[in-house]
């Protein structure tokens, strides 16, 4: 059976830098698989930040996880520098599913890639709620 290639950079709408650290590294000497999920957090939440749809401690409509999906293509380590891309594939009435990819260095092609779903709720309930109008067209603007 064999894998899908690698995706680019050409197919994501936005980009985040991000600094590798020396205890990014596993004993292997490479990153270890669960700091590329901090790397997708961050790059989605910084997206949340700057078009207004995440103020922290004050949203009243907060993005909850409800899945991730992760395929390791090659090995990032420290000190390498790193920028994670995301697009939105998905916008639902509630919910939104990006696809990301890690790149290393001035990589075309990803070193890792996958989803990550996000499930919008009133944070007084947790229950889940339409996206608001400003919000889905800033992820509409990654789409």
């Amino acid at each position: 059976m064999s894998r899908p290639p690698p995706s680019r950079r050409a197919e994501y709408r936005y980009f985040q830098t991000i600094t590798t650290r020396w205890h990014d590294n596993d004993a292997f000497g490479h990153v270890n698989n669960v700091v590329y999920y901090e790397w997708i957090d961050t790059a989605v939440n910084m997206f949340l930040i700057e078009n207004g749809i995440l103020e922290l401690g004050s949203s009243e409509i907060v993005g909850v996880v409800a899945e991730t999906n992760l395929r390791y293509l090659s090995e990032i380590a420290y000190p390498d520098p790193i920028t994670v891309g995301i697009r939105v594939d998905k916008l639902g009435t509630s919910s939104v599913r990006y696809v990301s990819a890690v790149f290393r260095k001035d990589d075309d092609e990803a070193s890792a890639e996958g989803f990550f779903v996000h499930v919008y709720v009133a944070k007084k309930t947790m229950k889940p709620t339409p996206i608001p109008a400003a919000q889905r067209a800033a992820f509409e603007s990654i789409m």
